[in-house]
């Protein structure tokens, strides 16, 4: 039987939806029966206090946890995120409840065996809840103490060979999508991208030294099914530099509906005639396609927002010079409101013959300004918006391009740099204080 009442918590199992409420109860009640037998290593009644701090922190107002300090496991600066309770004598089960990142599988690939592991390490050293995944990609472990930290770390690390994610002002647990692995839209490798990242830039996971944050994510497509452009620092999205690929018979049987739209996603549901008029050309955000009876699309003015594509996946494809754009600063509220990644570099060749050498200048050159010039605490994307998107892509080693410029300069002043002008605007302005003088 609980030992707390949670009047305000016991409000979320009365949706139509899954609660986390009702999760956490049913693991209290587990414990609380070890069925099992286990020989729980922290508090067995520590997902119930879990509910009994929670439900204080509604009736209050406020939270009840403080902030951790440093915890962590031997010769790691992250990965491990210090949680304490400021009522321990009222709740002693989630006196120390650490919070443990760790590295998810490339491309969210298990098989049940590492998952049953994963949760016989969890279910015997922390409280047995898990948040799969977390807003970086990883493994989330919630609540345990510090006593067991280096316990789940060994075992995390020599039998089950899976590292602690990132946590702290370092990188965090790169991610990405399927990719090539399953997506028949990839534009470049996603998955081995991220691994070789991962790898390469072991340091700045588990030793922080940025001014704050920094996360990868990496989309094979502009599907975007890791949603990079708003969720990550620098953020990778497929992309292709030639014409969309069009069967003119296949669109012809889109037409005459012989084949569903959106790849039958609608079946068992009456839609009505496909009509390509209303439901592609007229949704077409840069107005690029029209059809009279064969489909055209203007390619220079397509913004690759995949519409077309996925709703007529048969007749029309994405090209075949594929790569990546980079683009950088995306973050939710910090300092400063919500932003979306900028495009930094419009396209980019995913070479791995070269060990992505090129994308990995990119990136040193953009974390050696952002580590210069950053405030503490302050997201890259709050260096761009306070220091101009014009330093970040001198400073990134990157060529001028229009694609860069979110909209026209709203006052008409250009404001050049005399070397830019071979010493033209220094003779010209001499001149001027001639004359005026004269």
């Amino acid at each position: 039987m609980a030992k707390h009442k949670t009047p305000l918590l016991d409000q979320l199992e009365s949706g139509p939806w899954p609660s986390f409420v009702s999760d956490v109860k049913q693991e209290a009640d587990a414990r609380a029966k070890n069925e099992k037998g286990i020989d729980y290593q922290i508090p067995v009644d520590c997902p119930d206090d879990l509910l009994g701090v929670l439900e204080m922190s509604y009736t209050d107002g406020e939270t009840h946890w403080k902030h951790g300090g440093i915890v962590g496991v031997f010769g790691y600066g992250g990965g491990v995120i210090g949680r304490y309770c400021d009522q321990p004598e009222m709740f002693p089960g989630v006196a120390h409840f650490h919070t443990v990142r760790v590295a998810q599988p490339n491309g969210k690939w298990y098989n049940t065996q590492l998952l049953r592991s994963l949760m016989d390490i969890w279910e015997l050293r922390g409280s047995g809840l898990t948040n799969m995944h977390g807003a970086t990609g990883d493994i989330v472990f919630l609540g345990t103490t510090t006593p067991q930290l280096e316990e789940i770390f060994w075992e995390l690390t020599h039998d089950l060979d899976i590292d602690l994610g990132g946590s702290g002002s370092n990188l965090r647990t790169p991610a990405t999508c399927l990719g090539m692995s399953r997506c028949e839209y990839a534009c470049y490798d996603s998955q081995e991208l991220c691994y070789n990242l991962t790898m390469e830039y072991q340091d700045e996971l588990h030793r922080p030294a940025f001014p704050y944050k920094f996360k990868f994510k990496f989309d094979a497509c502009p599907n975007g099914c890791v949603a990079a452009i708003a969720r990550s620092d620098l953020s990778f999205i497929g992309t292709w530099k030639d014409e969309i690929r069009i069967d003119q018979e296949a669109v012809a049987a889109y037409v005459g509906g012989e084949i569903a739209p959106n790849a039958g996603a609608h079946a068992g549901r009456d839609w009505g005639k496909f009509d390509i008029q209303k439901e592609v050309v007229d949704l077409c955000p840069s107005k690029c396609i029209s059809y009279d009876g064969k489909l055209t699309i203007d390619n220079k003015e397509c913004v690759r927002c995949m519409h077309c594509i996925n709703t007529m996946p048969k007749a029309l494809r994405i090209g075949q010079e594929t790569g990546c754009s980079i683009l950088c600063g995306a973050k939710a509220p910090i300092l400063d409101g919500p932003q979306m990644g900028s495009l930094l570099v419009p396209f980019i060749e995913v070479n791995k013959d070269d060990d992505y050498q090129a994308i990995k200048d990119i990136v040193e050159n953009v974390w050696d300004w952002w580590m210069e010039e950053g405030k503490n605490r302050e997201r890259i994307g709050e260096t761009m918006k306070r220091l101009g998107m014009a330093a970040l892509v001198n400073a990134a080693g990157v060529p001028v391009d229009a694609r860069q410029v979110q909209e026209p300069r709203h006052n008409p002043y250009i404001f050049w740099k005399a070397e830019d002008v071979d010493g033209g605007w220094e003779r010209d302005i001499n001149d001027f204080r001639t004359r005026h003088q004269r």
